[in-house]
């Protein structure tokens, strides 16, 4: 018998559970919702001219310096620009190294020759002395090959070669296999009575831009000298010493550090409707090295938490609970910047999750959820971001600078992007604004301004 057609609608949703028709409807006023953020986000473009501006008008931004204090006002005046609450400055004390000058390296040939290789002290070296260090190469792929080396390592350049594993699909994997070398290098170099450490930068690109980054000491170890020395530059001694014969490189740096700088986190929101006392940060670190402009690690970051406030407020979204953007001061040599923020006593408030980006302003893919519970509640709402294919919300992510949230039990999150190019950039004078594609920028943007705003909405 034929059904009346209003009748056959009936019956289908008395068929549906009232919760399932509740998310249904959700997901369809969020996905309304995400496609005015998307088109806003890329129609007006104004992610990219922020990136510009910022990389462009105060510099290097590497905590203690001028550039990082200009970053700092430049930060506070977006916000207050765009009409956020409570803008505002939260002091911290940040570490102040200074590259200094001069870095040299050569390799010094039997015949007299001088052959350049292109180096930069890593962060936190001390200086060689005045005159250089002039010392025999051995290369080493591991602390275990150093170790084995006794006493012929003393007195010797100590040449980490271990590469980042290209065969890895995801290069954060390759970072960290590798990035012992150069944040404890110089300490086990020292260990063994060697003269200085030399380190591959942390890099799958063959090029001849030295990666610099961040390295330690400790106290009780005498201090050797650092740097990293472009790929193209390990390849070329790689193949040197593989011939059998001594290596003897000349290395000068004149890097030192300075007394501790005053320095702010800046702090920017949308005020909740309802339960403002519940906050949602995002963001990420406004300081970076001194190599390139750190655009993609990690001014990209900061725009895109200031551009996801910006495009709520331009289309009226108000949140029922706090979404606060806050640019973090000093990730890179301390993390100084998110663990005062963590630590701050703030009466009243709650954080009910965090979202950091920092893996570069690259494609979005999704979320990282670094917390089970979490991550149960949010992956119900990726169909949102299906029409632009950020829709994967996987369990695993956070950020160096929301890490102390997260041991306070805050849910940390991060935004998924394709890293493949990134660590072509990354610490180097490649890391420049126009590395960034401006559509892949404004488009995680737009992914943080939805995301964040589900949250606020929705709670966890």
């Amino acid at each position: 018998m034929h059904r009346p057609k209003f009748l056959s609608a009936a019956f289908f949703l008395l068929t549906i559970s009232a919760p399932a028709f509740a998310q249904t409807a959700s997901i369809e006023r969020y996905d309304s919702l995400a496609r005015q953020i998307v088109k806003e986000a890329l129609g007006s473009n104004k992610a990219y001219e922020m990136l510009r501006d910022l990389c462009t008008s105060t510099g290097h931004r590497l905590s203690g310096s001028p550039g990082a204090a200009m970053a700092v006002q430049w930060s506070r005046n977006k916000m207050e620009e765009y009409g956020f609450d409570n803008v505002r400055l939260e002091p911290v004390t940040v570490p102040h190294w200074v590259r200094g000058p001069v870095e040299e390296g050569f390799i010094l040939h039997p015949s007299g020759k001088r052959e350049k290789v292109s180096i930069t002290a890593l962060g936190g070296s001390i200086a060689t002395p005045k005159s250089g260090v002039t010392a025999e190469v051995v290369e080493v792929k591991s602390f275990q090959d150093l170790h084995a080396l006794g006493d012929k390592a003393k007195g010797k350049i100590i040449f980490f070669n271990r590469p980042m594993d290209r065969s890895l699909a995801f290069t954060f994997a390759a970072y960290g296999g590798a990035v012992d070398q150069r944040s404890a290098g110089a300490i086990e170099a020292a260990k063994a009575g060697a003269v200085a450490a030399l380190v591959r930068s942390m890099t799958t690109r063959l090029d001849d831009k030295p990666h610099t980054g961040g390295m330690g000491y400790v106290d009780s170890i005498r201090k050797v000298p650092a740097a990293a020395v472009s790929t193209i530059g390990a390849e070329r001694l790689s193949k040197l010493l593989a011939e059998g014969k001594p290596v003897r490189l000349y290395l000068k740096l004149s890097a030192h550090t300075l007394p501790d700088v005053e320095s702010a986190n800046v702090v920017g929101e949308l005020r909740g409707t309802e339960k403002p006392e519940e906050v949602v940060v995002i963001g990420g670190h406004l300081d970076s090295w001194d190599k390139g402009q750190g655009a993609h690690d990690d001014a990209s970051g900061c725009v895109q938490a200031i551009e996801a406030l910006r495009l709520l407020k331009t289309l009226g979204l108000k949140p029922k609970r706090t979404i606060r953007a806050v640019m973090f001061m000093n990730e890179e040599n301390g993390l100084r910047g998110g663990t005062a923020y963590a630590e701050k006593e703030r009466p009243g408030e709650k954080h009910i999750a965090a979202i950091e980006s920092d893996m570069g302003g690259f494609t979005p893919h999704g979320f990282g959820i670094g917390d089970s519970t979490a991550h149960a509640k949010l992956v119900r709402w990726a169909p949102v971001f299906s029409f632009f294919a950020a829709d994967r919300i996987q369990l695993g992510g956070g950020g160096a600078d929301i890490s102390p949230l997260a041991h306070k039990g805050v849910p940390p999150m991060s935004l998924l992007v394709d890293t493949h190019r990134y660590f072509d950039f990354h610490h180097s004078d490649n890391d420049t604004y126009e590395a960034v594609n401006e559509r892949e920028l404004a488009l995680g943007a737009a992914a943080m301004a939805i995301f964040s705003y589900i949250i606020a909405e929705e709670g966890l």
